[in-house]
């Protein structure tokens, strides 16, 4: 069987997601239905709860079923709210009636401290408030009563200091819109602690002062995205308040356009990725709550960002499982990737996405022409600095260098989602699949160290406070430290493309250890198999653009998805290699390779790494004509970095 034949080859039908064009609002429309569908076969048998899968989650069963009933709310109330119709809202319907009524079978329990249950409360808010004639005014006085009082049953619990808050919010908006009882107090001091959030410009921190957590939270899965929506529904009741928060959406949505390339990918950055197209969430909140951006992000622009996303990810045709539902993973089924509270009907998360549903087809950001990505065609190098990042549009390549952010809790992978020195839109990251051998840690867009010889290796996880964000020679630069042992320290500097080698970014590293150890530094990973066989990639074919080469100073790898590379341009022999990925280390590609640079240091020493890394997406329109060019020009060593080297400027 040849490769193209088992490319082909399925366990089960294609889902009708992946046929969808995605180019008009009745697609988006049908989109929700076909992801609603499949979940009926999972419901109980007064539709209270859903099955979506069989692992496990930290939260109890009955949790992670509520999950699954009241998250695919976020995309069945706009298109309800809109004027759409679905076949089966009823059983959504009655489903709310028996979760909610404590002498029915399937009461999901009332809420306690800091409750699963309490996430879930949010999307059903929202429900009343934007579906309340489906929802809510049918039903009969006691069935109000009985949802009345679940989402009351938080009120008086202990709540975790973060975007949860957002959730209590919700509840209680959603009462207050049916004249149901409800807790003003509740709400405002709420909405007064969440603000304490906000660190400007924008952008607010999930959660308090003592660490920065700044990713997709920050405005798609949480934030600016719940931010929209209260603004639209509390426009009346809390008008200072909603233009504050559109206010905050404008600034933010000049910083965040850059997460998002011209082929609809999103930048891979932090946790909770599982939520896939949520991703691209905000910038239907923005259509909800009908705020007009700044130049150059018109309702085209926007439409064009929105959908270009949900198209990419109809692309990707390993995200269901045979039974129509939605897996735990990225491009395809992957717990490594997942988080502690990612149970089987977490993904639907992914149905924030929809509320461009809730307006008519008649709305500018529907009957706008679809625009391409206002920054295509354009350099960008653009400083973010309360995420402490820099965002890059440069030859072709969408990413960001990072200085490294951390979640309120220990995570699986924290290193990776919020460690790594690069984040890109065309190279999703990858994570650790084990802790013994280099092959499972994966040191992919980051510097690994081992004092043991090389069976436990460590990476940068996350700092507070100790980065910043420099000039040098009129170019942001962003500056960091780690200290993975009291008396090994490692300052790095990030520096993004130079005009004349724009697929080139640096790392530069001084390393000083008192004790010997093994460094390990990753490019991008790239597919492992050849496309003529299915076969490991082998040694590079020039000809064909596929394979790879290493050598005492640099390693590079070519393959379906573009071509990376990675050398030292400090005149250090560090050897390269071919690093085989552990397979579903990476969120797109199954199997991956990585090229990587190796040196042992010794105790004692101070090191200078001046790491050059090449990326050149197969998005690039020729690209394979482009890369060897591109390879072999590297770029110079900036002149400051070199005085430091020289040691005239510490």
């Amino acid at each position: 069987m040849t490769a193209k034949s088992a490319n082909a080859n399925r366990s089960f039908p294609l889902h009708p997601f992946h046929s969808n064009p995605f180019e008009s609002r009745d697609d988006v429309v049908a989109a929700v239905a076909s992801l609603l569908d499949p979940l009926q076969d999972g419901a109980s048998a007064n539709n209270a709860m859903i099955k979506v899968g069989s692992t496990g989650t930290r939260f109890d069963e009955t949790a992670a079923q509520v999950e699954g009933f009241a998250r695919p709310l976020w995309g069945l109330a706009p298109l309800l709210a809109g004027g759409s119709q679905y076949a089966h809202t009823d059983r959504f319907v009655a489903g709310l009636v028996a979760g909610t009524d404590p002498e029915s079978d399937e009461f999901w329990g009332y809420m306690e401290d800091t409750d699963q249950r309490m996430v879930e409360a949010c999307p059903i808010g929202y429900t009343l408030a934007i579906a309340h004639a489906q929802f809510w005014d049918p039903l009969g006085e006691r069935e109000k009563r009985n949802i009345e009082a679940w989402l009351g049953s938080m009120n008086d619990k202990e709540m975790p200091n973060t975007n949860w808050l957002w959730f209590r919010v919700f509840a209680n908006l959603g009462l207050a819109k049916n004249g149901a009882k409800w807790s003003e107090e509740r709400l405002k001091a709420d909405i007064k602690h969440l603000n304490t959030f906000y660190r400007g410009d924008g952008w607010s921190n999930d959660g308090p002062e003592g660490y920065r957590q700044m990713d997709y939270y920050s405005g798609s899965f949480a934030i600016q995205y719940l931010q929209l929506l209260y603004a639209k529904l509390a426009a009346d009741s809390d008008p200072t308040q909603a233009e504050e928060y559109k206010e905050r959406a404008r600034m933010f949505a000049l910083d965040f356009v850059h997460f998002f390339d011209p082929e609809g990918r999103a930048i891979t950055f932090g946790r909770s990725l599982t939520y896939r197209w949520a991703m691209v969430a905000f910038w239907g909140s923005v259509v909800f709550a009908d705020v007009e951006l700044p130049s150059p992000l018109s309702w085209g622009v926007v439409k064009g960002i929105y959908l270009r996303n949900l198209r990419w990810w109809t692309k990707q045709q390993d995200i269901f499982q045979s039974n129509g539902m939605l897996s735990i993973g990225y491009s395809y089924p992957n717990t490594y990737l997942a988080e502690n509270y990612n149970s089987p009907g977490s993904p639907y998360w992914c149905m924030l996405a929809f509320a461009p549903l809730a307006v008519p087809e008649s709305h500018p950001f529907w009957a706008a022409k679809e625009e391409p990505h206002p920054f295509a065609n354009q350099q960008v190098c653009r400083p973010l600095t309360h995420p402490r990042q820099i965002v890059v549009r440069s030859g072709g390549h969408t990413f960001l260098l990072s200085s490294g952010q951390e979640c309120h809790y220990a995570l699986k992978n924290q290193q990776a989602k919020y460690g790594k020195f690069v984040y890109s839109a065309a190279f999703a990251y990858s994570v650790s699949t084990g802790y013994y051998t280099l092959e499972q840690f994966v040191p992919e867009s980051s510097l690994a160290l081992s004092d043991d010889g090389g069976e436990l290796w460590k990476m940068r996880r996350a700092h507070n406070g100790d980065s910043e964000i420099e000039t040098h020679d009129g170019v942001p630069v962003l500056v960091s430290s780690m200290k993975p042992w009291h008396d090994v320290n490692v300052l790095t500097y990030l520096i993004p493309p130079a005009e004349d080698t724009p697929n080139w970014h640096l790392r530069v590293h001084r390393i000083r250890t008192g004790r010997e150890i093994m460094s390990a530094e990753g490019a991008w990973a790239v597919y492992g198999c050849r496309e003529s066989d299915g076969r490991q990639l082998t040694g590079l074919d020039e000809s064909l653009s596929e394979g790879g080469k290493a050598d005492a100073r640099s390693a590079f790898a070519a393959a379906r998805n573009g071509a990376v590379g990675i050398t030292d341009l400090a005149q250090q022999e560090r050897q390269g290699s071919i690093l085989l990925s552990d397979a579903n280390s990476n969120l797109v590609e199954n199997r991956t390779v990585l090229p990587t640079l190796h040196k042992d240091l010794k105790a004692g020493s101070t090191t200078w790494f001046v790491t050059a890394v090449y990326a050149l997406p197969s998005s690039v329109e020729g690209w394979k004509d482009q890369w060897k060019a591109g390879f072999e020009k590297k770029p110079a060593i900036p002149k400051w970095i070199q005085s430091k080297i020289d040691g005239r400027w510490d």
